[in-house]
């Protein structure tokens, strides 16, 4: 029996196996709209959404091992500290856990990516917790 090799190579970054960065800005623009819909959780995110969602696009890309593009633009992710100004409680991370899922199933992720990916986001949604803690509530200036 001759030995055959697959057509492709194995996609090795989950940014790759979720097909690259039109399926990160597909994901991203469901899941705002998703948020757009949630009472509950659109109170967290501030009026205008729309520099939010760019740079949810540039940071999903980065970190999911694409072109680091978010740092590039932005700067260091500082994550935590850049979500100060947003008080978050464990039902906010918990519905931007669901509607993140909810964007990748709807943009045609597979479920082995969705749940690798999920596995890595949930500690990172637990992380934005601060409705507890005192923090600076000012946003970070702008260039940091």
């Amino acid at each position: 029996m001759p030995f055959e090799l697959p057509n492709q190579a194995p996609r090795s970054t989950p940014f790759e196996r979720v097909g690259g960065r039109e399926v990160i800005r597909r994901i991203v623009e469901d899941f705002y709209a998703r948020i757009e819909q949630d009472a509950a959780l659109r109170e967290v995110f501030p009026a205008d959404l729309a520099s939010g969602i760019e740079r949810q696009k540039l940071f999903m890309e980065q970190w999911l091992g694409g072109a680091p593009l978010y740092s590039m633009t932005v700067g260091q992710p500082m994550l935590r500290r850049r979500h100060f100004p947003f008080v978050i409680g464990p039902e906010h991370a918990e519905r931007w856990l669901l509607h993140m899922r909810a964007a990748m199933h709807s943009a045609g992720v597979d479920d082995a990516t969705t749940a690798e990916i999920m596995q890595r986001l949930e500690p990172l949604a637990m992380h934005m917790i601060n409705e507890k803690d005192d923090v600076p509530r000012d946003p970070l200036p702008p260039g940091m």
